[in-house]
């Protein structure tokens, strides 16, 4: 008899389509420099490519990889490029790669001990390894009250820390009542525009954030946070909630924990430090100060997806109480019932997040800190923010061009002396180029470029052909 067609990808294809797709990523990566950092296309132009209706029968993977090059390389940004200074990095590395393979092989859902006690298990040891190899404050660890877990996003752990805030600011009945329009949140007019979609998503309200001002480094102005707390108990409002971050998307700028944290435990609000892209620079002990006066914050994050080298999405929360976001988040429907739970003695994640599902994010993590090690991390990390420094050098050694901001670690803040339009020329020409990725932000109400150096394989001579590009290209706008 015929052998039954089954449509599955046999695991003799699999073994041979598998090392076909490994093949592909090595020559990737290494013929990365060889296409336009940012993608080329028009708006339309990779769906133009793709036929209107789908395949009816299934089509040869060697097809498929074809049309990955010719189709849809062409509308890629290549975020792992090393000539890739564009907002703050994305990172992937060659264990993260494969740890992320062997997660998408098992298809763990982990959202219950007991759907797969590796998943949770691994997950609490390698946040807590990250206590240990950023110095951060003994509450974060999961033997305490407190603890780490994984979110895809610092998005996500600021919505989350918002709401465990929320309900500890009204006695938990905010989850069954619904919010009365007085709570009020705190952040620096540099934090970043998740803040703002969380208070939205939190039913407190846009109009019910303050943004704080600034000082003349970008950092949050403990007198004006103060000052505000106090106008609003004077309304009869309820503050609850303070953002602070290390690290501002614009400027990198550090908001003085010490203080902010002082302020917060005399007022009795939650304070969320927000380190998603600077956070990973305290693996090396010379960039701790970045974290002075953590130990005053209810909760913390940083993603080690932009900055330790393991692939987007893995952000690390913690909370220094995990009663109060557990108590906040937990919901539990007759069909997640079981034993372990019952118990008390497991962790289950499902309740420190927004989603029930869950990935096995821990695994590609584990890989990362494994292959590497703290002496590898910390080997990279102070490379580029060595290579970030001496870029701003060769700024502040320029007749046309001057730093807006001291760099604090990898970005450096800058623009041409001859006003915003050379400025925005400027980046638009050097990204139509292909050769290297800029983007823009504004300081003091002036157009200004950004350089972040932390892609996984960015070297030296990336960064002084880097300025040497920038410096020839406004040679030219000036000359124009």
């Amino acid at each position: 008899m015929p052998e039954e067609k089954t449509f599955h990808m046999s695991l003799e294809e699999f073994r041979k389509n598998g090392y076909a797709v490994i093949d592909w990523i090595a020559d990737y990566y290494n013929n990365i420099e060889s296409f336009p950092v940012l993608s080329q296309v028009k708006p339309g132009q990779v769906r133009a490519s793709l036929p209107d209706e789908p395949p009816v029968k299934g089509e040869a993977f060697d097809a498929i990889l074809k049309d990955i090059n010719e189709l849809i390389l062409p509308g890629v940004t290549h975020w792992q490029s090393p000539n890739f200074f564009a907002f703050f990095p994305a990172n992937a590395s060659g264990p993260s790669i494969l740890g992320e393979l062997l997660s998408s092989a098992l298809g763990v859902q982990g959202m219950l001990w007991m759907t797969s006690p590796a998943c949770t298990e691994l997950e609490t040891q390698v946040l807590d390894w990250l206590v240990d190899i950023l110095g951060l404050p003994e509450k974060f660890r999961s033997g305490g009250a407190g603890g780490g877990v994984i979110q895809d996003t610092a998005s996500s752990a600021t919505l989350c820390a918002l709401l465990a805030a929320r309900e500890r600011a009204t006695d938990y009945k905010t989850n069954s009542c619904g919010c009365d329009g007085r709570l009020i949140v705190y952040a620096s007019t540099q934090a970043h525009s998740s803040i703002e979609k969380a208070v939205k998503i939190a039913g407190i309200g846009s109009e019910n954030l303050r943004l704080i001002d600034v000082d003349d480094k970008f950092a949050l102005r403990p007198d004006a946070l103060v000052e505000q707390i106090k106008k609003d108990r004077q309304a009869g409002l309820a503050p609850c909630f303070v953002h602070a971050t290390v690290g501002t998307t614009s400027s990198n700028a550090m908001d003085p924990l010490p203080e902010i944290g002082r302020i917060c435990k005399e007022e009795g609000l939650w304070l969320h430090v927000d380190g998603a892209m600077s956070g990973t620079a305290a693996v090396c002990p010379e960039y701790r100060f970045i974290h002075n006066g953590l130990e005053l914050a209810d909760s913390y994050c940083f993603n080690p997806h932009k900055w330790m080298f393991t692939n987007f999405d893995c952000d690390c929360f913690y909370v220094a109480d995990r009663a109060a976001l557990i108590k906040t988040l937990s919901i539990l429907p007759e069909y997640l019932r079981n034993k372990a739970t019952e118990s008390g003695a497991v962790i289950d994640y499902r309740d420190w997040h927004i989603p029930l599902g869950r990935r096995f994010r821990s695994l590609k993590l584990w890989f990362v800190i494994r292959y590497y090690g703290v002496e590898g991390l910390r080997f990279h990390i102070k490379r580029h923010v060595d290579l970030a420094r001496n870029f701003a050098k060769w700024i502040e050694e320029s007749e046309n061009f001057g730093l807006v901001v001291p760099p604090p670690l990898n970005l450096v803040c800058f623009r041409h002396k001859g006003g915003d339009s050379i400025n925005r020329q400027l980046v638009e020409k050097l990204n139509r180029s292909g050769k290297l990725y800029l983007t823009h932000t504004t300081l003091n109400g002036q157009y200004t470029i950004r350089f972040s150096v932390g892609q996984t394989h960015t070297e030296e001579h990336h960064v002084r052909q880097a300025w040497q590009r920038i410096q020839e290209t406004a040679g030219e706008l000036e000359n124009a």
